[in-house]
C-alpha cells in the first residue's frame, strides 16, 4: 500500500535524525502515531503532521512560506505546547544546528525517496495583502491600509492575550515584577518619567494604540495629551476609556496620519509605531517629529530593530521577514539602531539615552503567545483557525527572535534643543528611584 511505504519511509528517516541529531522534539504522523525526533523528547510536545502530502510539498520546495501555509490550513500544527516550546532549545543551544548541518543529506533524500513520488497537498494561499506588503517603495502617508490589516483584526482577539490596559508592546519587568499587567504599568510608569513630564505640559503620542499611554500620563502625571493613530477600531476604544476614566478634558484621540499633524508639544513619544513608516520615509518621519516639538522638548522612539549589516539590504529578504510581513505585519520594516540615531541626528536631534529591551520583549511575547495559545478556542471562534494558527506563530516567532537577539528593541530618548545645557539631569538616577 503507498500509504504505509510513506510511513515507513518517515519513520526510518526519523530514526536516522534521532540517531544523528538528537533533536528535542517529536513528529504526530498523520496515523495517530507519536515519532520522537531526539532520545531525550519532550513527553507530549510534538509538531503534528495531519497529511502524507505535506511532506512532498516541502521536500519539492522547502519554503518557509509554503510551511507556514500547510500550518495555516491545518495540515500541520503544535500539540502539547506552544511555538515557543517548540523553539526555545534550538534558541539557546546551537548545537542542534551545528549536528543537524552535518546529517547527510544524500542519505536522507534515499530515505524519503518515496516522498519525491508522491502527491504533494497545494499549499493554499492563506490571508493576503492586496499591496506592496514588504514596503519598499512606498510613498510617505500609504499608510493607512497597513494599519489596519494587522491592528483592525478585532478588539476582542487582542483582548485574548494582552493585559487590561490593551498594552500592544514591550512590557518592563524591573526586578520584583513578574506579571504582565504589572510590567506594562511598569513601561508606561518608565516612559512617562524618561520623558519628565509635569503637570500641565502637553504630550503627543504617535501611535497611540489603544490609548493605555495617553490615559496614563493624563492621570498620573496631569499632561494635556493628543493621541493619534490610523486604526479606527483602536481609536473607538481609546476614546471609549478615555471617557470612562473621566480624562476628556486632558485627552484626546484623533485618527490622522503624523505627516498631517499639526502643532507643537512639550513632549513626543513614539511606541512601536517607527517600524511601519518604511525605510524610505525615516528621514521625513523624524523631520516632521521636530516640527511638532517645541524647543527644549523630549521625544521618545520606542521600536523593534534588526543589527547593522555589513552591505546595505533591506532586513525583508530574510525569509522569516518576509513572511511576516506577508501574513501578519504587511509594510513593516526594521531599522537598525545605528542608522536610527543617525537619522535623529541629521534631523538636528540631540540624542541622550539608548536603552535596549531585548529580554524585556521576549518575555513579553513569550506571555502573549501562551495566553493565546491556551484561549484557543476562543481565538478560532472570533477569528478562524487560520488567524489564530499564524498569530500563535508570530507571536512564538517573535519570542524566539528576541531570545537568541535576531530581533532587538530599543528606547532612544532626544531632544530639539539649542546649543547650551540640554533639558535633562545630567544623570540618569531619577529614572531609576
Amino acid at each position: 500500500m503507498a500509504e504505509d511505504r510513506l510511513l515507513r519511509s518517515a519513520r526510518t528517516a526519523i530514526a536516522f535524525v534521532r540517531e544523528q541529531v538528537d533533536l528535542p522534539l517529536s513528529l504526530r504522523l498523520w496515523d495517530g502515531s507519536l515519532e520522537p525526533l531526539g532520545r531525550n523528547a519532550p513527553e507530549g510536545l510534538a509538531i503534528k503532521v495531519a497529511t502524507p502530502g505535506v511532506l512532498p510539498s516541502l521536500l519539492r520546495r522547502p519554503t518557509l512560506d509554503r510551511a507556514i501555509r500547510h500550518y495555516a490550513h491545518g495540515r500541520l500544527d503544535i500539540e502539547g505546547g506552544s511555538w515557543v516550546d517548540i523553539g526555545r532549545p534550538f534558541a539557546l543551544d546551537n548545537s542542534y544546528k551545528r549536528r543537524a548541518r552535518k546529517l547527510s543529506k544524500a542519505k536522507m533524500m534515499r530515505l524519503l525517496a518515496p516522498f519525491l513520488l508522491a502527491k504533494g497537498d497545494n499549499p493554499d494561499a492563506s490571508r493576503g495583502f492586496e499591496g506592496d506588503a514588504e514596503g519598499a517603495g512606498r510613498k510617505e502617508g500609504e499608510n493607512t491600509g497597513f494599519i489596519r490589516f494587522h491592528y483592525d483584526v478585532g478588539d476582542d482577539f487582542y483582548r485574548l492575550f494582552l493585559d487590561p490596559e490593551m498594552q500592544y508592546s514591550c512590557a518592563y519587568f524591573p526586578e520584583g515584577v513578574e506579571t504582565l499587567e504589572d510590567a506594562q504599568i511598569a513601561k508606561l510608569d518608565m516612559i512617562c518619567r524618561k520623558l519628565r513630564l509635569t503637570e500641565g505640559e502637553t504630550l503627543l503620542d504617535i501611535g497611540c494604540g489603544w490609548g493605555g499611554l495617553i490615559r496614563f500620563a493624563a492621570k498620573h502625571y496631569g499632561v494635556n495629551v493628543v493621541g493619534i493613530t490610523l486604526s479606527q477600531a483602536q481609536a473607538d476604544t481609546a476614546r471609549a476609556r478615555v471617557q470612562a476614566d473621566g480624562l476628556a478634558d486632558k485627552a484626546e484621540v484623533r485618527i490622522i496620519d503624523y505627516r498631517d499633524m499639526t502643532g507643537q508639544f512639550d513632549k513626543v513619544s513614539s511606541v512601536g509605531m517607527y517600524e511601519h513608516i518604511g525605510l524610505d520615509n525615516i528621514p521625513h518621519y523624524f523631520g516632521k517629529v521636530r516640527s511638532l516639538m517645541k524647543p527644549d522638548a523630549l521625544f521618545l522612539n520606542h521600536a523593534i530593530s534588526r543589527g547593522a549589516k555589513r552591505k546595505k539590504a533591506r532586513f525583508s529578504k530574510r525569509p522569516e521577514q518576509r513572511a511576516l510581513q506577508k501574513y501578519i505585519f504587511p509594510g513593516g520594516e526594521l531599522d537598525d539602531i545605528g542608522n536610527t540615531v543617525a537619522e535623529m541626528e541629521k534631523a538636528k536631534l540631540e540624542i541622550h539615552d539608548v536603552e535596549a529591551w531585548r529580554r524585556h520583549y521576549a518575555r513579553t511575547t513569550q506571555i502573549w503567545c501562551e495566553r493565546l495559545t491556551a484561549r484557543r478556542a476562543e481565538a478560532e471562534e472570533i477569528a478562524g483557525p487560520e488567524i489564530y494558527r499564524l498569530w500563535a506563530a508570530y507571536l512564538g516567532g517573535c519570542s524566539l527572535a528576541f531570545l537568541r537577539g535576531s530581533a532587538r528593541i530599543n528606547q532612544t530618548l532626544a531632544s530639539f534643543s539649542a546649543k547650551g545645557v540640554p533639558p535633562l539631569p545630567p544623570s540618569r538616577m531619577d529614572l531609576y528611584r
